[in-house]
């Protein structure tokens, strides 16, 4: 797994006046993918308060996700030992990569909804057949 942080940048108006924010997420030159690993889709999954996507496993896509609304905990399990990653606006917007073959689950964490990009790759298409649940029986999922 691999982590990198996402600053946002302020934006402003002709009178020099904040107007938002850019968030960048995903840029080829930065080198966070492997060679050939790079997203070639990107969709965004809304997970409800007090919910949890999850576990799925992937043995062919590697997942890459940012929650860039809400906040999000992205448990990994390999080798039945768990990882705990966070993502959002409470955690620099934090982006996570999920290699094929690792299950994860996402968990809003937040008051609201979480909204959460993944951009995998392989892009999924439907003969794919790459949904596979996962065990995270043993996982003591709890709200922060």
């Amino acid at each position: 797994m691999r982590t990198k942080n996402n600053n946002k940048i302020p934006t402003y108006d002709s009178m020099g006046n904040v107007n938002g924010y850019l968030l960048p997420i995903y840029n080829i030159h930065d080198k966070f993918h492997n060679e050939g690993e790079e997203p070639e889709q990107v969709y965004l999954t809304v997970v409800k308060k007090g919910c949890i996507k999850g576990p799925h496993l992937h043995n062919i896509r590697t997942g890459y996700f940012t929650c860039i609304k809400g906040n999000v905990k992205i448990v990994v399990k390999q080798s039945d030992c768990y990882t705990e990653f966070y993502s959002g606006e409470s955690h620099n917007y934090q982006s996570v990569i999920i290699p094929a073959g690792v299950p994860a689950a996402v968990q809003n964490i937040g008051e609201e909804d979480a909204f959460v990009l993944n951009m995998p790759s392989p892009a999924w298409t439907p003969s794919m057949n790459d949904e596979h649940t996962a065990d995270f029986s043993d996982f003591p999922f709890t709200v922060e």
